[in-house]
């Protein structure tokens, strides 16, 4: 049995009937790790001790018969979510010697869970970008196709899972940072409500957009960690105050009665025709399954990409003004003044894509500006809420492609700021109106890229999202869980 090929759940099962153990299956993944990670750069902390310890405590928890369907689960924490202890980097060089005090709330939670962290995985710098490589620790790489980039912001949580160098992983998603990746890297990744998740212990990018999410081999343990980290939190004073299903009881099979809509705006001209096939070929499975399929429009769609850069820069610049190398973060030592000195430590403590949000945000919130950028921005956001909360009146979930293309190659687009935007152009839109959207795979390129289908839901009805979701699972053709091949070549090279 490879322990590093079993599910949360098939884990949980092996750890009840006493064919495993959590320490095992710690030291497994550790193992994993230290052979793989140096050439697929997933992982920017390992805690091996940490994980250890947990695994230890898990093991205690399953012999007083209090396992829970984490208990011992091991997973991967996206670098600017508070570990307590564990160095928190956000991949910039800003807050390369920042040690939280404290655990995000998602982190408490698992830990009463009784999962275990084997470490903080690799992002695009303060999760601003769509490819994981705008990180001062250097790119991760696709599990697929090693040449290739992983998707971003949350690259690494979703190259670990696609590499099974963890069972799960926690990313965040500002305007597709865990979907996108989800994509690319063929793993299940979910983007809930605004509110379901608290965000208290998440580094800022943008506060109105960001949410913490799961990635997964399957859309089961997609289900589970969800259940885990969602609900009410006072520390959050953006969480919502509503109770948490039971996520789980969603994944019957059948869909009859159920309405998904698909945009006339998300199968346009640009969209990768083997992208579209894949797409249509898993709705198509979910009509056999009972489903009707109706045509919506969501009309504003074209402007979701001109606002999301308007809004979310302009929080970034709010944001991030508090590395400045007084209060603390790196610090510039060669000034003589204290204006060099918060000009040289920005300057050399953000990288370049950083800077460059900053600045748009910086102009869009100038005397004289806010009105033509900020203000109209915010006023197509609600406009763009209003489209889909006409749609849902149609239907309980709107399907569609994650992105445009398969994931393309290191490099190639890293210099085309533009383009690199335009990969999100299907998933900013659930950001800015708060709803939840999840990816699955849905199938894999002429070139062996995998393909994700894009399911969204109306607000805190996540458990539509699972209930789409595991019924097409279900049809697939797609193998959930598996090891990406050319990680896979990798791992039998090392032995």
């Amino acid at each position: 049995m490879n322990l590093t090929e079993l599910s949360i759940t098939e884990l949980s099962r092996a750890y009840a009937r006493g064919d495993a153990s959590p320490r095992e299956v710690a030291a497994a993944y550790l193992d994993r790790i230290d052979k793989i990670n140096p050439r697929l750069n997933a992982y920017i902390s390992i805690i091996a001790d940490m994980a250890m310890e947990q695994a230890e405590a898990a093991e205690k928890i399953i012999s007083r018969g209090e396992q829970t369907s984490l208990t011992g689960a091991p997973l991967a924490i996206k670098d600017l979510i508070c570990l307590k202890d564990v160095k928190n980097t956000c991949a910039s060089r800003m807050l390369s010697g920042f040690i939280p005090p404290y655990d995000a709330t998602v982190i408490t939670r698992l830990k009463k869970a009784g999962t275990v962290f084997l470490g903080k995985v690799n992002m695009d710098e303060f999760a601003m970008g769509s490819s994981t490589e705008h990180s001062c620790f250097g790119p991760t790489r696709n599990p697929w196709n090693m040449d290739y980039a992983p998707g971003g912001s949350s690259g690494g949580s979703a190259a670990a899972v696609a590499a099974r160098l963890c069972a799960g992983a926690l990313g965040s998603d500002t305007g597709g940072s865990v979907r996108q990746p989800a994509s690319h890297c063929g793993v299940v990744g979910l983007k809930p409500t605004y509110g379901r998740v608290s965000r208290f212990g998440l580094v800022a990018f943008a506060s109105s957009l960001d949410q913490i999410g799961p990635l997964a081999g399957n859309v089961t343990d997609c289900a589970l960690l969800l259940n885990a980290i969602a609900g009410y939190d006072s520390m959050d004073s953006t969480s919502a105050p509503r109770p948490v299903p039971d996520y789980l009881a969603s994944l019957a099979e059948g869909l009859k009665g159920f309405k998904i809509g698909l945009p006339e705006e998300y199968f346009t001209a640009g969209l990768d025709p083997e992208v579209e096939k894949a797409v249509l070929g898993a709705i198509n499975n979910l009509k056999k399954q009972g489903a009707e399929i109706v045509k919506i429009s969501l009309p504003h769609t074209e402007y979701a990409v001109a606002a999301y850069y308007i809004i979310a820069p302009a929080e970034a610049s709010s944001n991030l003004a508090r590395y400045d190398g007084v209060k603390y973060g790196f610090r510039d030592k060669s000034s003589q003044t204290l204006m060099d000195m918060y000009q040289a430590t920005r300057s050399a403590g953000f990288g370049p894509e950083v800077i460059r949000r900053i600045m748009i945000g910086t102009y869009v919130l100038s005397a004289g500006y806010y009105d033509a950028y900020y203000r109209k921005a915010t006023q197509v956001r609600t406009l763009i809420r209003q489209d889909f909360e006409r749609a849902f009146e149609k239907c309980d979930v709107i399907a569609g492609p994650v992105t445009p293309a398969p994931a393309f190659k290191i490099g190639e687009v890293i210099d085309d700021p533009l383009t690199m935007y335009l990969s999100d152009v299907f998933t900013l839109s659930t950001n800015l109106a708060g709803i939840p959207g999840m990816s699955v795979p849905c199938g894999l390129s002429s070139t062996g890229l995998p393909i994700g289908l894009q399911l969204m839901a109306d607000f805190f009805r996540e458990d539509n999202l699972f209930k789409a979701a595991y019924n097409h699972e279900r049809l697939s053709d797609y193998t959930f869980g598996r090891a990406a091949p050319d990680i896979q070549a990798l791992s039998n090279q090392a032995g």
